[in-house]
């Protein structure tokens, strides 16, 4: 059916990984085809580990054009050739996502419980109280360089710290001025640091980073990010989190569109600061 609709087969050829390309060009250049070749070639570009891939593509394109082998000639559609090798390996990579090793999460958590307590970023808006001094106080953002200014105090780095290492510091300068002051932070908007966010990045309606919050799932941004977008390969999602032991990324398969157009609960993942979700387009 592909190869009928010259617009599609145009669009899913456009969109073919290059390997297959330069392979099937490869080929072209001879007088005929044969699956013999065909397979030769492509197990020497990928190696062992595409070989369930490849018999299924083989076997998909006799199929196609009929007979138990494959003779063509050079007046074969190039891009119709390259739009049914694509459709093929699409449909055998299907079956090949697996749970990526994280366990579901829990769809009722047993007990809230805080994370890792919160780290002043960059364009965070804040307020700072002074008891009994409120014209010391101030409500402010974050500049881009990390520093906040405030009545009597200057330039002050507030990135990198926790709400309470900041009201210490406030508390100490103040003090040049003041007698036992007491002060209270206030983060009210949070931009959160790279290391407090979760990034969505790819084939999503608004590619996003969102702020990480205790107990946040896999579903909870899709949410935030309006969903998958119409061509998105949802089931062949990927999670790079940052692994502290080691101090190398890990990557782990997601399910997506098991997630959110089938409702499976399996595929609901808890996710944790820092986390990347990259979801690629499918190939039509």
């Amino acid at each position: 059916r592909c190869a009928k609709d010259a617009a599609l087969a145009a669009r899913i050829a456009d969109r073919c990984v290059q390997w297959l390309a330069n392979g099937i060009a490869t080929i072209l250049h001879r007088e005929c085809i044969n699956t013999n070749s065909l397979f030769t070639l492509f197990r020497h570009n990928k190696g062992e580990a595409e070989d369930q891939q490849l018999h299924f593509l083989l076997e998909t394109i006799r199929f196609l054009v009929g007979g138990k082998g494959i003779v063509m000639t050079k007046s074969l559609s190039f891009k119709a050739l390259l739009a049914v090798c694509a459709s093929s390996v699409a449909i055998a990579g299907c079956s090949s996502v697996g749970g990526g090793g994280l366990p579901p999460a829990p769809s009722i958590p047993a007990q809230q419980q805080a994370s890792e307590e919160y780290i002043i970023g960059p364009l965070d808006q804040i307020t700072i109280f002074v008891w009994r001094n409120p014209e010391l106080g101030a409500k402010v953002q974050v500049r881009p360089d990390g520093r906040i200014t405030t009545p009597l105090i200057t330039d002050m780095p507030a990135a990198g710290k926790t709400a309470t290492m900041l009201q210490q510091d406030i508390r100490l300068q103040l003090s040049q001025y003041i007698n036992d002051p007491i002060v209270s932070v206030i983060v009210n908007e949070f931009a959160a640091t790279n290391n407090q966010q979760v990034r969505i990045v790819g084939a999503t309606e608004k590619p996003a980073s969102i702020p990480f919050r205790a107990d946040m799932t896999l579903l909870d941004a899709m949410i935030a990010v309006g969903g998958l977008s119409e061509y998105a390969a949802g089931n062949k999602a990927r999670l790079v989190r940052f692994n502290k032991a080691t101090g190398k990324s890990q990557e782990y398969a997601l399910r997506i569109g098991d997630l959110i157009k089938r409702g499976d609960s399996k595929a609901n993942v808890l996710l944790q600061p820092g986390d990347v979700i990259i979801i690629p387009e499918s190939m039509f």
